[in-house]
C-alpha cells in the first residue's frame, strides 16, 4: 500500500484546521501507506475507528475504493483486512449499502494465500446475510458467478463457499444458473477447485430442493467419489453425511450406498480413512436397517484393514458403533460381529492402534452387561493392562470407573488389581516407575477406602526400593495422593508411616524420609509440619551420617516459610547453627545456605527481586540477611540500592558468598 493516494484526511490538514482531536485519526490514514508493515497492520486492525472518523459517506467513497485499489499487501495485512470488512456493514450506512464492501471482498477472495481466501469467503457471507433480496440479486450472485469463472483457480475455490448463502434467497431463474455454476466447478479441471466443490457438497445439498438432489447433487458426488485424486474423493465422503441424511431408505440404497461401499474399499488407504473417521455420523445418517446390511460388514474390513492408521480410526469408534445400534439384539450383534475382531486389535503389532482401542474398549462394559464383561471383556482389560506401551495401560487405568459401575469394586480387585500389583513389583524397576505414574490417577477411580485397603502398602513399599528413580517418583507419588484425598487422610494414614522411617538403619530410607517431609509439608499445612514433621527433621540434624545431616539443613530450608517465627528462630535457627559447625564441609554449606537464605534458584530470584529487599521479603532465618553479610560497609549496601532491579538475584549470590574468586570481583565492583 505503501505511496498510494489514501483518503484525504493528513496531519498537516488537521493542524491547519486547528482540530487536534483529528490527529491521531490523520495518524492512522498516513499508516494506511506506511512503508512500515507492522505500521500498516496496526492500521488495518483499527480502520473502523477510520471510518467513524469518515463517516458513513467518505467511508463508501474514498476509504472502500482506496482499500480495492491497493491491495497487493502482505499477508497478514490483507488477512487484517478481510476479517475488518466483514464487520463493517454498518460503517458503511447498513444494509441499502452492503454491497459497497463487495469489491474488495472479492479482490481479497482471488489472492494466492489460502487464509486471506478462506477469511475473505467468511466476510462473504456474512455480509450475504445483511443484503437485502433485491440487493442480493442485483450485486452478491453476479460477484458468485464472476469468481466461479474466473481465469485463476483462487477465485474459483472462493466462490465453493458461497454458492449455499446465496441460494435459498434467489430467485428459481437464478437458481438454476447457481445450480449449473456449482456443476461446472465439481468437474473443473483443476484438483484444488474440485477439493473445494466436494468440500462444500454436503453444505449445498442441504439447501436444495429435494428433486434438485436426487437429479443433480447424487451425480455430482457419485463422480466426485470416483475421481482420479484420493484427496477428492475423501472430501465426497464427507458430503455423503449430508446427502443421507436428505434422502429416504430406498433412494439411499438405489443412490448413495454403492459409493459408500466403493469408498469403504477405496485404493487409497486415506479414502478409507476418512470413512472410518466419519463411520458414527454414517450410521447415523443411514439408519438401522442399512447399518446392520452395510455398515457393519464395512466396519469389520476397516478393523482388519492392512494400514494402522485405518485400524486406529475404526478402533476409535468402536464404542459409539456399539451405543448407536439398535437395543433390540445389539448384545448379540456385538457378542458375534465385533467382538472377534477386537480381541484381534488388542495383540496388534501397531501400539497406536492398541492405544486407540484401549481408549473405548472399557466403554462396552456398560453395554454388554456384568455377565459378558467378566467372561469375555476381563481378559481382554488384562492383556492390555500388561502391554509394554504405557500410553494403552494409561488408557485402562483412566477408565477403570466404567468397570467398577458395572461389575463391583470387589470383583475388580479380584482381576485387575492383582495385575497392578504384579506391575507394582515387576522385576524391571522401568515398569514400576510406569504403575507409580498412574496410582493418583487409579487412586481417584477407586476412592479412598479401597485404596487404603488395597494400594497403600504398596505405595509405601516403594518408598524403600532400591532404586532411586522409584523411590523419587513414590515421594512425588505421595504429595498426589494428599491432594487427593486430603490433609486428615495424609495425617493419620500416611505422615506416621513416613517417620518411622526416620529410625530405618539404612541411611538412604532415613533420607527418603526427608524428601517425603519436604513434598508433603506444602500439602499439609504449617499444623502439621510444626507438630509432626519438624520434630523429626530437627532430631535427624545428629545423624551419624553426613549425607543426612545435609539434607536435614536443605529440608529446613524448605519448611522454612511454611513455619511460624517462633518456630524458626526457637527452634530451627539453632539446629542451623549447630550444621553450621559441622566437621563436614558439605553439611557446612548447606547449614549456611540455609542461614542466609540464598539457596533459591535463580528463576524464583528473578520473580522476587523487585527491589533490594526482595520486595519487603527478607530471608526466613535472619530479618535482615542483606544487611548482615560479612563484610559489606554501609557504603557499600548504599551502592546496592541503586543498582538496576533485574540484576539483584545474581548480585545478591556475589555479595553475600564467601568464596574468594567473589570477593575479588566485590572488591573491584565498589573500586568501580
Amino acid at each position: 500500500m505503501a505511496g498510494a493516494a489514501g483518503p484525504g484526511i493528513g496531519p498537516g490538514a488537521a493542524g491547519g484546521d486547528g482540530d487536534d482531536s483529528l490527529y491521531p485519526i490523520a495518524v492512522l490514514i498516513d499508516e494506511l501507506r506506511n512503508e512500515d508493515v507492522q505500521l500498516r497492520l496496526n492500521s488495518i486492525k483499527k480502520l473502523s475507528t477510520i471510518a467513524l472518523a469518515l463517516g458513513v459517506e467518505r467511508t463508501r467513497t474514498e476509504l472502500l475504493p482506496f482499500l480495492t485499489d491497493t491491495i497487493y499487501d502482505e499477508d497478514e495485512v490483507l488477512l487484517a483486512l478481510a476479517e475488518q470488512l466483514g464487520n463493517f456493514t454498518g460503517l458503511v450506512g447498513g444494509p441499502d449499502f452492503a454491497h459497497c464492501l463487495l469489491p474488495p471482498l472479492e479482490s481479497l477472495a482471488t489472492v494466492e494465500e489460502t487464509v486471506v481466501r478462506d477469511k475473505a469467503v467468511e466476510s462473504l457471507r456474512q455480509i450475504s446475510q445483511e443484503h437485502t433480496p433485491v440487493a442480493l440479486e442485483a450485486h452478491f450472485v453476479p460477484l458468485v458467478k464472476r469468481l466461479a469463472s474466473g481465469d485463476w483457480f483462487t477465485s474459483r475455490t472462493s466462490a465453493c463457499g458461497l454458492f449455499s448463502v446465496c441460494y435459498p434467497r434467489a430467485s428459481n431463474a437464478l437458481k438454476a444458473e447457481i445450480r449449473q455454476c456449482f456443476r461446472s466447478l465439481c468437474t473443473d479441471d483443476t484438483p484444488m477447485v474440485r477439493r473445494a466443490a466436494a468440500s462444500k457438497l454436503g453444505e449445498f445439498a442441504k439447501v436444495l430442493e429435494l428433486d434438485s438432489v436426487k437429479s443433480e447433487i447424487v451425480p455430482l458426488f457419485t463422480n466426485l467419489a470416483s475421481d482420479e485424486q484420493d484427496s477428492v474423493r475423501l472430501l465426497a465422503v464427507e458430503a455423503c453425511v449430508s446427502i443421507a441424511q436428505l434422502l429416504s431408505q430406498d433412494d439411499l440404497e438405489a443412490l448413495v450406498m454403492p459409493t459408500l461401499r466403493q469408498a469403504a474399499e477405496d485404493k487409497s488407504w486415506r479414502v478409507r480413512y476418512m470413512v472410518a473417521d466419519k463411520f458414527s455420523e454414517l450410521q447415523k445418517a443411514v439408519g438401522p436397517k442399512i447399518t446392520l446390511s452395510d455398515l457393519i460388514p464395512a466396519f469389520q474390513n476397516l478393523l482388519k484393514d492392512c494400514e494402522a492408521e485405518v485400524r486406529a480410526a475404526a478402533a476409535h469408534k468402536v464404542k459409539e458403533l456399539c451405543e448407536n445400534l439398535p437395543i433390540e439384539g445389539r448384545e448379540t450383534i456385538i457378542m458375534n460381529q465385533i467382538l472377534p475382531y477386537i480381541k484381534e486389535l488388542v495383540s496388534d503389532t501397531n501400539q497406536h492402534v492398541k492405544s486407540a482401542l484401549a481408549s473405548v474398549i472399557m466403554g462396552l462394559s456398560t453395554i454388554l452387561g456384568k455377565e459378558n464383561t467378566i467372561e469375555h471383556l476381563l481378559p481382554l482389560f488384562l492383556a492390555q493392562l500388561k502391554d509394554e506401551c504405557p500410553e494403552v495401560r494409561l488408557n485402562i487405568i483412566s477408565n477403570l470407573d466404567c468397570v467398577n459401575e458395572v461389575i463391583g469394586i470387589r470383583q475388580l480387585s479380584q482381576s485387575l488389581l492383582p495385575a497392578i500389583v504384579e506391575l507394582a513389583e515387576d522385576a524391571k524397576w522401568r515398569v514400576r516407575l510406569a504403575i507409580i505414574e498412574y496410582m493418583p490417577l487409579l487412586a481417584g477411580q477407586l476412592g479412598v477406602e479401597f485404596f487404603d485397603e488395597k494400594l497403600n502398602s504398596l505405595c509405601m513399599a516403594w518408598l524403600v526400593d532400591h532404586v532411586y528413580a522409584i523411590r523419587e517418583a513414590a515421594t512425588s507419588n505421595l504429595m498426589k495422593l494428599v491432594q487427593k484425598f486430603g490433609t486428615e487422610w495424609a495425617q493419620n494414614t500416611i505422615v506416621p508411616k513416613v517417620l518411622v522411617m526416620a529410625n530405618d538403619p539404612n541411611y538412604l530410607h532415613r533420607m527418603t524420609t526427608l524428601f517425603c517431609i519436604n513434598a508433603l509439608s506444602e500439602a499439609c499445612g504449617q499444623e502439621i509440619t510444626t507438630k509432626q514433621m519438624l520434630p523429626i527433621v530437627l532430631k535427624m540434624a545428629g545423624d551419624q551420617v553426613a549425607n543426612v545431616r545435609f539434607n536435614v539443613a536443605k529440608s529446613l530450608q524448605k519448611i522454612g516459610p511454611i513455619l511460624d517465627t517462633e518456630a524458626l528462630q526457637e527452634e530451627v535457627k539453632p539446629v542451623l547453627q549447630k550444621l553450621g559447625q559441622d566437621e563436614d564441609m558439605d553439611v557446612k554449606y548447606f547449614a549456611q545456605e540455609a542461614i542466609s537464605g540464598t539457596c533459591v534458584s535463580a528463576a524464583r530470584k528473578y520473580q522476587r527481586h523487585t527491589c533490594p529487599t526482595r520486595n519487603g521479603r527478607t530471608s526466613a532465618f535472619f530479618p535482615k540477611a542483606e544487611t548482615n553479610t560479612p563484610g559489606l560497609k554501609k557504603e557499600h549496601k548504599q551502592k546496592i540500592k541503586k543498582v538496576p532491579h533485574i540484576l539483584h538475584f545474581l548480585l545478591n549470590e556475589i555479595f553475600t558468598s564467601r568464596s574468594s574468586h567473589q570477593s575479588l570481583f566485590r572488591g573491584a565492583w565498589f573500586t568501580k
